[in-house]
């Protein structure tokens, strides 16, 4: 298959199959948001609401709105503009309205009619609000959405030394620890607003990222990235310092490669090309393929006991990182394993019968929970990833690397 082929598959997928999935099942006519929580069917099975996956599908409705519209004709030929933009804001009036505490930072979780479930003790639901309301910015030019995507992206930046603040459960002192996901997600979520934000300042987060995740808590003795390493970026022996996330660590590769290609930084494009590399061949699962959820760096039993699941969000994140790789720099290697990756994904997760695709297999690839969406999984990684891959193979066929298999 060539690279058209491929562009053709994704993106079939997703306008005709997982955009459409979310459209039909997810939305709350009665009380607004979505809901995420739906069977193989698409079906509601629990109501409550999750700030962070109500973000996370205002903001890819809202991105294709913005995007596709831009670089192809397909969305405004299929008229669904239009559809796109009233869910995204569909959702956003909702987040608006029940989404955050008196000090501006935003719950974990809400009741369907919107009171609060869960302190907000997560700072990933002000990312992907900021994320959210940032895209919805550049769709309608509201200033209102500006000022909350803004003020919610200052908070973040205050509490990212302590992003838990009061609802932290380690005992301050004894343990001290820092998390990759924190600097890895801002890698991401400076370019998301930019527009809204000072050159310094977006120069100077990247800037900061850009270290965190490359020179802190990449581990140049093990060659790959830890998920936790002590403030001074010191390796800890314990569960938490030995802890290995390879879904992470290569979903960071393709926003190292973002902001290697807008800095024409080939030696960093080079580094997080195999950094990816590294991870896939050292995660890999040897006797039934796939990538496994979590690993002990010293190679001890992981503490997580869904290590060896194989989860959707893990495999597509790879796909992107891989084809923007091999397009940025023609690594081979590269290519070959996206395509061994793509036949393993798209031969276990999509679900032909009912649409969209599984979230969760055990280790031998069988169908674990055969939910569309619940608690961590929702309309994000799966529409993002096809958008993503879609247009890097587009990319590819315009340059004529037209690389069969």
């Amino acid at each position: 298959m060539t690279p058209q082929h491929y562009a053709r598959q994704y993106r079939n997928a997703l306008l005709n199959d997982v955009t459409p999935f979310w459209q039909r099942h997810s939305v709350d006519h009665e009380h607004g948001g979505f809901f995420t929580c739906l069977d193989r069917q698409g079906h509601v099975y629990d109501t409550d609401k999750f700030v962070w996956l109500q973000a996370r599908q205002v903001w890819t409705f809202a991105m294709l709105y913005n995007r596709l519209g831009q670089e192809s004709g397909e969305a405004t030929s299929q008229g669904r503009r239009a559809d796109w933009l009233a869910m995204a804001q569909y959702g956003a009036d909702f987040l608006e309205k029940y989404g955050r505490a008196e000090d501006g930072n935003w719950y974990f979780s809400l009741t369907r009619e919107g009171r609060p479930l869960v302190q907000p003790y997560n700072i990933f639901s002000d990312c992907f609000a900021t994320m959210a309301f940032g895209q919805l910015s550049i769709a309608t030019g509201r200033d209102a959405y500006a000022h909350i995507a803004k003020m919610t992206f200052e908070g973040i930046l205050a509490r990212q030394e302590n992003p838990k603040g009061q609802w932290s459960k380690a005992v301050a002192g004894t343990r001290p620890l820092k998390n990759f996901a924190l600097p890895m997600i801002l890698c991401n979520l400076a370019l998301e607003i930019e527009h809204l934000l000072d050159r310094d300042q977006v120069d100077q987060t990247i800037e900061t990222c850009i270290h965190e995740v490359m020179d802190v808590f990449y581990d140049a003795d093990l060659g790959l990235i830890r998920e936790n390493v002590t403030p001074d970026g010191q390796v800890s022996d314990s569960f938490e310092g030995r802890l290995l996330n390879p879904g992470h660590a290569i979903e960071a590769m393709w926003f190292i490669m973002d902001l290697a290609a807008r800095r024409d930084d080939r030696a960093l494009m080079e580094r997080a090309v195999k950094i990816t590399l590294d991870t896939l061949n050292y995660a890999w699962d040897k006797e039934y393929g796939g990538i496994l959820y979590f690993m002990d760096a010293d190679g001890h039993p992981p503490q997580q006991l869904e290590w060896d699941q194989k989860l959707w969000w893990v495999h597509v994140e790879t796909l992107i990182s891989l084809l923007k790789g091999y397009h940025l720099t023609g690594n081979q290697q590269c290519w070959d394993w996206f395509v061994r990756l793509h036949d393993y994904t798209w031969s276990h997760f999509p679900d032909p019968t009912h649409g969209e695709w599984y979230g969760y297999l055990n280790r031998r690839g069988e169908v674990l929970l055969p939910l569309k969406g619940g608690k961590w999984k929702g309309c994000y990684h799966v529409p993002r990833g096809l958008y993503q891959c879609w247009q890097v193979l587009e990319r590819l066929s315009a340059n004529k690397q037209l690389h069969t298999v």
